[in-house]
């Protein structure tokens, strides 16, 4: 069965992993229960590159879920006037994202296949039943903004986790990031440093408040990760 179409699994090959961080992500594929590890962190911090990279590291009997699968449809967020706030905490759906994560992680071990959505930045729209999570998967990460956030309805999601890892990064590097990708994706120059500056800065801003509510804490040294204790 063909997993690679889910862009959620895209590993940049370049990124090196601590074996430390390996090692502790294993060991919650044990225990005879699905597992879910959170990878939290700001807009641009590099959680989908260590999500990717961990589900390589570890195998077959891991999935990435990401947590932009809940994005609300453009024509949805037109309608609630919310289209220039995307990315921020309401413009999710939260609830479907808390309903997702307790029925993976209470799945019983002859449970069908359950699919989860995925989210495609080429189109900038969440995409249905986009990633197979099988009985066989022990190990579900789901990577997201908000993870540890706890007002807009999100406490309900730090609870359905078992760990919450938090990547941080020098604002600087990060943002220069953001623009690189938002410019990828179709933006001007002024447009990606507008829409950094209105909308991906103060969302930062909320989800490093919420950092203390993490198990371990992430850092880049270059193009490797570690436990930031490391």
């Amino acid at each position: 069965m063909n997993h690679s179409s889910s862009s959620s699994v895209d590993a940049d090959a370049t990124i090196t992993l601590d074996p430390v961080v390996v090692a502790a992500a294993r060991r919650l594929m044990a225990g005879g229960r699905r597992h879910i590890l959170g990878i939290a962190g700001a807009p641009g911090a590099g959680k989908s590159t260590a999500a990717a990279a961990l589900a390589v590291a570890l195998g077959k009997r891991t999935r990435v879920v990401p947590m932009d699968g809940f994005h609300l449809a453009n024509r949805q967020l037109a309608m609630l006037g919310r289209a220039g706030r995307k990315g921020a905490p309401d413009t999710f759906d939260v609830e479907g994202y808390r309903a997702l994560l307790a029925r993976l992680r209470d799945a019983p071990a002859s449970a069908p296949t359950i699919y989860a959505p995925d989210f495609a930045r080429e189109i900038e729209e969440p995409v249905a039943a986009s990633i197979e999570v099988e009985a066989e998967v022990s190990l579900v990460i789901t990577e997201g903004n908000y993870l540890l956030l706890d007002g807009h309805g999100w406490r309900g999601v730090r609870e359905r986790l078992d760990e919450v890892w938090f990547v941080g990064l020098d604002t600087g590097e990060r943002e220069a990031r953001l623009i690189a990708r938002h410019r990828r994706f179709g933006r001007s120059e002024r447009e990606a440093r507008d829409w950094v500056t209105t909308t991906d800065a103060p969302n930062a801003v909320s989800i490093e408040a919420a950092a203390h509510r993490a198990d371990r804490w992430l850092c880049w040294r270059g193009r490797h990760l570690t436990f930031a204790e490391a």
